[in-house]
């Protein structure tokens, strides 16, 4: 039996999440994203029915940068993916590392139990917050 600490999503997420509306330019989405480390956007449901989107700085790298299309001219629904694969802050951060090897991601929006955004986890937040405890 493992003595190992059990460390979830919730333990090793980003709490401070940028969302915005999906009728935002590019131009003004990248704006708003105000926290040195924020390379996500999480757009917001345009009602209970509906579901979040997200918004990667890799995605306006490819939809926008490299097709030189201009930022002002283009809204965020665009280009963004809906709906996500989002993640629970109970989750075994080993579960969530498999989960995101399987579908390609590379982060994900994290919902509490009233399907709430609470977080954003990627592979960084789990192997340098959940993993290197283990080895200090």
């Amino acid at each position: 039996m493992s003595d190992k600490k059990l460390v979830r999503v919730g333990d090793v997420m980003k709490s401070k999440v940028d969302m915005i509306d999906g009728m935002t330019t590019v131009a003004e989405a990248l704006k708003e994203m105000k926290h040195i480390e924020t390379k996500t956007l999480i757009i917001n449901k345009r009602n209970e029915d509906d579901e979040y989107g997200m918004l990667l700085i890799s995605d306006i790298s490819k939809s926008v940068l490299a097709t030189d299309r201009s930022p002002e001219r283009i809204n965020v629904y665009e280009i963004m993916s809906k709906p996500v694969l989002t993640v629970h802050p109970e989750m075994d951060i080993r579960y969530c590392a498999r989960l995101f090897d399987r579908f390609g991601l590379s982060r994900a929006p994290v919902l509490d139990a009233q399907h709430n955004i609470v977080g954003v986890v990627s592979h960084t937040d789990m192997v340098l917050k959940g993993l290197t405890p283990e080895l200090g």
